[in-house]
């Protein structure tokens, strides 16, 4: 399940040193919830290095309920770098509960020196395969997995298919900065643009829109 907050045109940030919010305090609960409800949690390695998020749920009362359930406390968090450039100082590493970083064949031995005890480092193959990244999530019980980015990520996943629901938070902004980050770069989509995606939800958050897609489902209207 691809998540994401963009402008009214596309993007997902600005240029500058800070970091935009797009999504409003609803929207931000509805995230949390998502997030728990996930199994595993995932975002690219530039997402890390722009933002030093923590990616955490952070309700009580979720996190209760989760351990209920049998759950860990927080869902696994994961990565995917081809390039092993990843700060162990960074948040991403020191919070929440397990993680897992996919890399590549080349860099694997580097990355695991890097992150000695803060994650589980797991090849690819030669290549970033996020087939097989879905294939290793599976055998590690995990069953939804929500990808929160960033533009890269979220491209990889949706142009190859992988891609089950997209939730769509649109901000009432627009930032029309050609050199900031979009959600979606281009790329060979199924269907290309003829393909029209089902709608299976609208949801109004303060002044926020929630569009939830099924790319796997066509609308043939």
């Amino acid at each position: 399940m691809l998540s994401v907050a963009t402008s009214i045109d596309g993007y997902i940030d600005d240029s500058s040193t800070e970091r935009l919010l797009l999504s409003n305090a609803e929207d931000f609960d509805r995230v949390d919830q998502v997030r728990a409800e996930s199994d595993a949690i995932l975002i690219g390695a530039g997402t890390i290095r722009a933002d030093n998020p923590r990616l955490l749920v952070n309700s009580e009362r979720r996190r209760a309920d989760r351990t209920n359930r049998g759950l860990p406390e927080y869902p696994l968090k994961v990565t995917v770098s081809g390039s092993g450039e990843l700060d162990p100082e960074a948040n991403f590493w020191h919070h929440g509960g397990s993680k897992v970083a996919y890399t590549t064949d080349v860099v694997k031995e580097k990355l695991r020196v890097r992150l000695d005890g803060l994650a589980d480092v797991v090849s690819l193959g030669e290549n970033v395969d996020f087939g097989k990244l879905l294939d290793d999530l599976g055998n590690r019980g995990i069953r939804r997995l929500m990808v929160e980015g960033g533009g890269s990520i979220h491209t990889a996943f949706l142009s190859q298919g992988l891609a089950d629901e997209i939730h769509l938070a649109i901000a009432p902004l627009v930032v029309g900065d050609a050199e900031a980050p979009r959600f979606l770069n281009p790329a060979a989509y199924p269907g290309g643009s003829t393909r029209r995606m089902t709608l299976a939800e609208t949801r109004t958050l303060g002044d926020v829109v929630l569009l939830r897609y099924l790319p796997q489902k066509e609308n043939s209207a």
